[in-house]
């Protein structure tokens, strides 16, 4: 899903450079093709890099849990939260029931 939306945004930005190139009737939409996909584009590496993928093995010895369980909507599977001590990072490991 996340490539489809990257190559939706690549492409909005590139119709709009190819739009003000050639000085078509498109020429009105230029800026909202080149916002339109920048924002798409920004807003999947601000996801990428916020939310943390779920990781399906054991925990790192210095990992401390920290009692936290939810269940993944997309998964359905319950997700343990560890703390990484050393760097304050918060690791999101499936737990199999």
């Amino acid at each position: 899903m996340a490539l489809l939306a990257s190559a939706l945004g690549a492409l909005l930005v590139l119709a709009g450079i190819v739009a003000a190139i050639v000085g078509s009737v498109f020429v009105v939409f230029v800026p909202q093709l080149i916002v339109g996909g920048l924002l798409l584009l920004i807003g999947l590496v601000i996801e990428r890099w916020r939310y943390k993928p779920i990781v399906h093995r054991p925990p790192e010895r210095d990992w401390t849990d920290t009692g936290e369980r939810f269940i993944d909507p997309e998964t359905n599977k319950q997700i343990a939260v560890y703390l990484d001590a050393m760097n304050g990072e918060r690791h999101y490991i499936a737990i199999d029931r």
